[in-house]
């Protein structure tokens, strides 16, 4: 006998003793198999797009989905990598290191020098403060700006340089801009309000790239069903142990459930590479699949922080009939609490799903650890919550793949 969709998440709220009790279980389960993906992820280092470092995590990735059951593949794509060379500002004779803004233009070796002011000041060199979510913000400073350099100083939740993304990677545009952490900024402002000489250099180079993302496909029973799709980023700044390594966790549990479940739908996977480059791997692996963005039944989505030691996780869904599904399956491992968000506030990769006008269940949490360099295993992750989060939304993508209407 199949269960319908219904059938399957009514299981759990049927005998919810029973439910809770296989719950406990199966978290047990999976923890071991977490902590393992993510301590090794967090060890392999700055998983910057196209790097050494990411098509090494690429290749572990992809041992890791093997002993899951499934048949997964590495998939290439093209870019053109920066390699940053020489990355700081002077300032009354002192250095402060940053990083070059990958989707803007960048300085000769030499770099710009000049009077220092905020954004709105009529002088060279501009200096703000931006979060590392502040990608729009930045982006409307840099796109009225005339001046010959930007320094703008990251405010993470601890300190430390945390970039931005870089989102508009494939049309670089306005000023060259340095990223500083945020503990230089009180000293950038003081530069700026007495209108201080600094030279910034922001120098980097170009070279042609290869990156993978990580894709497996589950076949089911009814081939001619729209599949069900399920997506996490793998790349962005730093080692990103709790920004990147619970979505991983999901990603790797949901693959080992529908590669055992014998479904009705074709489930799809991608883990993709270019994240902090505007979602390069995604915008590949659509671009292989014609409408698929449109056309699955639904989306899955594992973004950033989930399971983060700091901060809750958020859900947002395109339709009432996923957030239903969705808040069935997190309810039964005690994740019922979680915040809801409205489609229109989608945010990561979701949301090229949603400009397709696709379907989709998206994850994403707050993280004090975000884009930090200090974003490690283990303090930086609830291990236990991440297991949680891994067990309910594999049973979703379970759930979702074994309905046929």
């Amino acid at each position: 006998m199949q269960l319908t969709r219904r059938d399957w998440l009514a299981l759990a709220a049927a005998l919810p003793s029973a439910a809770r009790a296989l719950a406990a279980d199966a978290v047990d389960d999976t923890v071991a198999r977490a902590s393992d993906a993510i301590r090794g992820y967090s060890a392999e280092g700055f998983h910057r797009t196209a790097t050494e470092v990411d098509r090494a995590s690429a290749d572990r990735l992809l041992a890791l989905a093997q002993a899951t059951g499934a048949a997964p593949r590495l998939e290439p794509f093209d870019l053109s990598r920066v390699d940053p060379v020489a990355q700081f500002v002077e300032i009354d004779g002192r250095r402060i290191e940053g990083l070059v803004m990958f989707d803007a233009p960048f300085t000769t070796a030499d770099g710009v020098a000049g009077a220092i002011g905020g954004a709105d000041a009529d002088r060279p060199i501009a200096f703000t403060r931006i979060p590392p979510t502040g990608e729009a913000a930045l982006r409307a400073i840099r796109t009225r700006s005339r001046h010959r350099a930007i320094v703008a100083a990251t405010m993470g939740g601890q300190p430390g340089l945390c970039p931005v993304n870089a989102a508009w990677f494939s049309a670089p545009f306005g000023p060259p801009v340095l990223q500083v952490s945020g503990e230089h900024a009180d000293v950038l402002e003081r530069a700026a309000a007495g209108g201080s000489t600094v030279r910034v250099v922001a120098h980097a180079t170009r070279q042609p790239a290869t990156a993978f993302n990580v894709v497996a496909d589950v076949a089911g029973s009814r081939p001619e069903l729209a599949p069900v799709c399920v997506m996490t980023p793998r790349s962005g700044w730093h080692a990103n142990a709790s920004e990147r390594g619970g979505g991983l966790v999901c990603w790797l549990e949901a693959l080992r459930a529908a590669a055992s479940a014998r479904a009705a739908r074709r489930v799809r996977f991608v883990a993709s590479s270019g994240h902090e480059l505007g979602h390069l791997g995604l915008r590949a692996y659509l671009d292989r699949n014609g409408t698929i963005a449109h056309d699955a039944v639904a989306w899955v989505h594992f973004g950033a922080n989930i399971g983060a030691s700091t901060g809750a996780v958020g859900m947002t869904a395109s339709d009432a009939a996923l957030t239903r599904d969705a808040t069935t399956a997190l309810a039964r491992y005690q994740l019922d609490g979680i915040r809801q968000s409205a489609a229109a506030q989608v945010g990561g990769e979701a949301a090229t799903i949603d400009r397709a006008g696709g379907r989709f269940v998206s994850l994403i949490g707050q993280n004090g650890w975000f884009h930090n360099p200090r974003d490690l295993w283990p303090d930086a992750v609830d291990i236990r919550t991440v297991a949680r989060f891994a067990r309910a939304t594999a049973d979703l993508v379970v759930a979702l793949a074994t309905t046929t209407s």
